[in-house]
């Protein structure tokens, strides 16, 4: 059962830097001509186990004035648009360019993808979960996907998605701001497959509309940057202080190329050299590595050239390399596994990194691989590796995101130079949790990747973020509810209150007697883990967990939706062997404002998707519920057992028109 809801994050930071050109009045006090803030733009999501590749085009960034007056597009993409692979952004940020933005205040964005026949691709993984709707490494084909709430006219559609922010974008001239847009990736209503009853034939719509929001951004430094691809200008790339490398953003071409070429873009960045660790540059062509404090000693060289950087924000908002690797050809620097982990091997030293065609790229670690953790709000520890050799594989297991640098980019398999760990990522049940530790339990299709992992909480001293609303500074271990991100236990009470709400269980029972089968639901989350806590020294630790609500297999309403407060009911079975159905449990949906659960009616009629928002705490969604969530409605529950032995829900499906065929038996 799916238990995580990754997501792609649209988030815009703005940057103080001088040679981001803020301010661009030049002393004049004229109002014709208003400061500007510059804005890095960025794109990040979250992992998900069925898909290899979720691939889209964002079209333009647009902000909406306080004021009124038009939007200001902050973002415009190359022609042609690029792919971005959501699935490659696994709680990083891919900053798409730097952006000159008017000082002012901005209560909404607007973000537009394209929305034609093609231009989302959906790749399934090389290993997706036990009864995902296709199969390993299929690309789906574009006659299967409807890309729902398009606007224009056939060979220009668009998607364009407009979130209000919970508070304004404040942006001016001179100081930082933050912007984060948060698309759930893997949320239900994000990509949905239908299976029409009686017909084989997988249909997915992909909805852009609803599970979007805004969540503000505390401290840049903390953002992990993906790994950038650009094309440095044969002239002035290096600053005359050899302190600054300009270069041209650029995106693979895809689906790829052999050899790969690269979509050169007119948006550019800018990096400085690690004055003080240093950064790490790569000699692609050359095979050689040095230790440069700034770029004086490649200034006459680098020119010309592709490169790939690790790039992490300063507080000011400038952003330094930390590694460089540099090349004559883009297929150099590009050749190199990226994605998440499919399978660690330590008997024979490999690691298998899922490529975004949905293949594993096998590579081998001997004694000289180099493991980084991502770390960049601590910039000694991010410079710095972690590890080497096959004996640290056993530190990673399936989903963490690692991007591999191969001593020789071309052998087959590629012997690793360095594994940046730039997520480390566990998941699944959770049990066992006291003040102490709790143990995630994750079981794959493929069996040897199973694991069952202990990890600590954090020291109650280590700084940990901010919280959301307040934006008070949080130590220690926080959690929160999926769909509630902004409401966050922290502080004194957090472990005891995680103690209690993980406790819960629900079982779905056919039969009686000794011939009973059944199915149960544990509490579920996912966590993204932190390297040598003082808590647990050259180990992992979790600084944060969030309950993640458990897929029930599609079933059935028993007794149709009864409104009440704070709670609505319904019960609900899924179907046994033989055709019969199972127990019945309950399952509550919370009425109130602010809490209530994310509720689509998803129909399908004539070959068509519609997917509807339903809002349960408005009488209006209370009637429709009412009227439409009868006895024997399909339904699918995504909800966290309680204690009690109903389901919390926190997304819910119920289907009109043609019913889907059921996706799980209890046998």
């Amino acid at each position: 059962m799916k238990s995580y809801f990754p997501r792609l994050m649209l988030g815009v930071a703005s940057a103080t830097l001088a040679l981001f050109s803020i301010g661009c009045s030049s002393g004049s006090s004229s109002n014709l001509q208003p400061q500007n803030g510059t804005l890095s733009l960025m794109v990040s999501d979250a992992s998900t186990e069925d898909w290899a590749n979720i691939g889209v085009k964002v079209l333009s960034v647009s902000l909406t004035p306080q004021s009124g007056g038009s939007d200001v597009t902050i973002y415009t993409a190359p022609n042609p648009a690029p792919y971005v692979n959501l699935l490659q952004l696994d709680q990083l940020n891919e900053i798409l360019g730097d952006v000159s933005v008017p000082a002012g205040t901005y209560t909404a964005a607007t973000i537009t993808v394209s929305g034609n026949s093609g231009d989302v691709l959906l790749t399934a993984s090389a290993d997706p979960e036990a009864g995902f709707a296709a199969a390993p490494s299929f690309a789906i084909p574009s006659d299967q996907i409807q890309i729902l709430g398009t606007k224009g006219s056939t060979g220009s559609l668009t998607v364009p998605v407009k979130v209000t922010l919970v508070s304004p974008l404040v942006v001016t001239a001179n100081q930082n701001s933050a912007l984060d847009l948060e698309f759930d990736l893997s949320h239900p209503a994000f990509v949905v497959d239908h299976v029409p009853t009686g017909n084989g034939t997988t249909m997915w719509a992909v909805n852009f509309s609803g599970p979007v929001r805004h969540c503000p951004i505390h401290d840049l430094t903390r953002l992990v940057l993906r790994h950038h691809y650009g094309a440095v200008p044969t002239t002035n790339a290096v600053s005359t202080d050899n302190t600054t490398l300009t270069f041209d953003k650029a995106y693979p071409v895809y689906p790829p190329t052999s050899p790969e070429t690269a979509i050169i873009t007119t948006h550019t960045l800018s990096v400085l050299a690690d004055s003080t660790n240093g950064t790490l540059y790569y000699d692609v062509d050359a095979q050689t590595q040095a230790t440069i404090y700034n770029f004086s000693s490649i200034a006459s060289t680098i020119g010309g050239k592709y490169i790939r950087v690790v790039p992490r924000f300063q507080p000011d908002g400038s952003l330094v390399a930390v590694r460089l690797w540099a090349s004559s050809t883009f297929n150099s620097v590009w050749i190199s596994p990226e994605g998440h982990v499919l399978h660690v091997d330590t008997t024979n030293d490999t690691l298998v990194v899922e490529n975004e065609l949905g293949f594993g790229a096998p590579v081998t670690v001997n004694a000289n691989t180099l493991f980084y953790f991502r770390t960049p709000a601590s910039a000694q520890t991010d410079a710095n590796f972690i590890g080497q050799g096959p004996g640290f594989l056993s530190n990673l297991v399936r989903g963490f995101k690692v991007h591999v640098s191969a001593v020789v980019p071309l052998t087959s398999p590629p012997v690793a130079q360095t594994i940046d760990i730039e997520t480390a990522r566990y998941d699944g049940t959770i049990s066992g949790s006291n003040l102490n530790n709790f143990t995630f339990t994750h079981d794959f299709h493929t069996a040897k990747d199973d694991y069952t992992e202990q990890l600590p909480f954090i020291s109650s001293t280590t700084a940990n973020g901010n919280d959301p609303v307040s934006g008070a500074a949080i130590s220690g271990f926080k959690w929160w509810n999926f769909t509630f991100p902004t409401i966050v236990d922290s502080g004194a009470s957090a472990i005891s209150d995680f103690d209690t709400a993980t406790n819960g269980g629900v079982t779905f029972t056919c039969g009686t007697g000794t011939s009973a089968t059944s199915v149960q639901m544990q509490a579920a989350g996912e966590s993204y883990a932190t390297w040598n806590d003082p808590i647990a020294p050259d180990a992992w630790a979790a600084p944060w967990t969030v309950l993640t609500p458990t897929r029930v297999p599609i079933g059935t309403a028993t007794a149709g939706y009864s409104n009440g407060s704070p709670n609505g009911t319904f019960t609900m079975s899924i179907p046994c062997a033989g055709g019969t159905k199972s127990s019945a449990v309950t399952v509550d949906l919370n009425t109130t404002s602010g809490s209530a659960p994310l509720v689509y009616q998803i129909d399908f009629t004539n070959g068509r998707f519609a997917i509807t928002s339903v809002d349960a705490s408005t009488q209006a969604g209370q009637t429709t519920l009412t009227g439409n969530l009868l006895a024997n409605t399909p339904v699918m529950v995504y909800g966290i057992p309680q204690a009690n032995g109903a389901i919390k829900d926190y997304v819910l499906f119920y289907f009109t028109g043609i019913p889907p065929a059921p996706t799980s038996l209890v046998n």
